[in-house]
């Protein structure tokens, strides 16, 4: 079974405290055709956005991908007032409420939550950011590292099920084939009766008549499809083996098969027993073939 075979779905966090301050760093990933990054940080962490796309991309190759940061002081000890940046907020609140006839006033939570008002003590705000920036780091590496184990462990769920999938698959195919060979001698058969029906009292060259229908029978064929499912399958099978990124080749062969499977159905006759028997189990294989489909869009 595949051990690196992963999902694009995920979830995790790492949490850290370092200069006064509480860190929490979220990654949440979900199925996307390439990697799409959206980051989200506090006022004033702006500069560590680089660094954190690229340690992403270096992990990652594919999802859409949220990475949340939040940064709160851990205490009072911690904390500086700006007093007066406190006083300049309140003043254009002030402003504002008497041009507008405003009724309702700012309340101290609010206040203290703006931009500046409250900062880590003795440190500036650059400061503040170069002493935080190793730890947020930390953290990502981190949270990648169990953002990467829960989408291998899913995508260890997603294997198991594709080759159950990939079995039916086979067995389908299997059955299908000794159903083909009693088909062509019937369908061969029944194109020479009906010939001789549509052309009742027409002379015609009995060579002729069964090298025509023979020709017609060998072009319903479907050992090729079948010989090529087998091939695809055998595919399928090899890249569920194989390292990783290889959601977008395992998605191209579904493809493929969903093809063979469409010219098979085309070229089995519905009028005996055996085309009704390879109609419906091709029918299976369609269905399958679409579940793994569904399965296989969430593989890196």
């Amino acid at each position: 079974m595949s051990r690196s075979l992963k999902s694009m779905t995920g979830f995790a966090q790492a949490i850290a405290e370092s200069n006064g301050c509480a860190i929490r760093l979220r990654l949440r990933s979900v199925n996307h055709r390439f990697l799409d990054l959206q980051v989200r940080l506090p006022e004033g962490f702006e500069a560590l956005e680089p660094a954190i796309r690229q340690r992403v991309r270096e992990r990652l190759r594919r999802g859409h991908v949220d990475v949340v940061l939040q940064c709160e002081l851990a205490g009072p000890a911690a904390v500086r007032l700006n007093a007066e940046l406190a006083a300049a907020y309140l003043q254009a609140a002030e402003d504002l409420r008497r041009r507008f006839q405003l009724t309702s006033e700012p309340a101290l939570g609010e206040v203290l939550r703006l931009p500046g008002v409250i900062s880590a003590a003795g440190l500036s705000a650059s400061e503040v950011l170069e002493s935080l920036a190793t730890p947020v780091l930390t953290c990502l590496d981190e949270a990648l590292t169990r953002l990467d184990e829960m989408r291998a462990a899913e995508g260890r769920i997603l294997a198991e099920e594709m080759h159950r999938r990939l079995e039916q698959i086979a067995t389908c195919v299997a059955r299908i084939e000794p159903l083909a060979a009693e088909l062509r001698p019937a369908y061969a058969q029944r194109l020479t009766e009906r010939v001789h029906e549509l052309l009742a009292g027409v002379p015609l060259d009995p060579a002729r008549v069964v090298q025509e229908t023979a020709l017609l029978a060998e072009r319903s064929d479907i050992a090729e499809e079948l010989a090529r499912l087998r091939s695809h399958l055998r595919q399928f099978e090899h890249l569920l083996e194989q390292a990783d990124d290889v959601g977008k080749k395992l998605d191209f062969l579904l493809q493929e098969m969903q093809r063979e499977t469409n010219t098979l159905l085309a070229k089995t006759p519905g009028i005996e027993p055996s085309g009704l028997a390879i109609t419906e189990l091709a029918l299976e294989i369609k269905s399958q073939i679409e579940k793994l489909r569904e399965q296989v869009q969430n593989i890196e």
